[in-house]
């Protein structure tokens, strides 16, 4: 019996086969979404839906890597910051010591976990975090030393607030800096509440923080 997974691949090998010679692009794009559309099913908290992308997904696809025309790029980016929201009560910094074990925490958005499950952010996979970590992504640039190196020795002074609502845009929604960031979209689409963004914000830019260890 064949596995819903060796049934994709056939599936999809098929389209390709066929596809190469007698249609286009964008036909084998479509069947080949309703293929997997077919193998996958709600269950839990994940769900199907999370195959619809929005147009900045869209866009970004079909780009397949290569650089969006100037008014693509200002679209998304004009768009992507009116989601943009300030923490509540303009209070930006929370724990450091909560918000590391948010970034090291991988769990979240599968179909086991329960709805109630808080996400972690799992920064490590794409991040350099501390001087200690000897095992991270570099999909994205290393965070060691973010406040230091952007000059926060004082994130409660008004020389720190351009810096302080910078990374909460990029922690709520980093599209509205990168048209075609990779970065989750954490405040946006719900991913992490304000509590974790704020202690995030914390293990970024507090000098006691580890990610700012000499």
């Amino acid at each position: 019996m064949k596995t819903p997974h060796s049934l994709l691949l056939t599936g999809l090998a098929a389209l390709l086969v066929a596809g190469c010679a007698t249609r286009s692009a964008e036909e084998i794009d479509r069947d080949a979404l309703q293929v997997i559309r077919n193998a996958f099913r709600d269950e839990g908290i994940a769900r199907v839906d999370r195959l619809d992308q929005d147009e900045a997904n869209a866009a970004c696809s079909k780009a397949q890597g290569a650089p969006l025309s100037e008014a693509a790029t200002r679209a998304i980016e004009s768009a992507s910051a009116k989601t943009l929201r300030p923490p509540t009560g303009g209070q930006y910094l929370g724990d450091w010591k909560r918000g590391e074990a948010i970034a090291q925490d991988g769990r979240g958005m599968t179909f086991t976990d329960p709805a109630n499950l808080k996400n972690g952010g799992n920064c490590y996979n794409c991040h350099q975090i501390t001087k200690a970590e000897i095992s991270y992504g570099t999909i994205g640039p290393s965070l060691y030393q973010y406040g230091k190196l952007r000059g926060v020795a004082d994130p409660a002074s008004a020389d720190a607030r351009p810096m302080l609502e910078y990374t909460w845009g990029k922690l709520w929604n980093a599209r509205a800096t990168n048209a075609c960031s990779q970065m989750p979209r954490f405040g946006h689409n719900r991913l992490l509440g304000e509590d974790q963004l704020r202690d995030l914000m914390a293990l970024l830019l507090d000098p006691k923080s580890p990610v700012n260890a000499p």
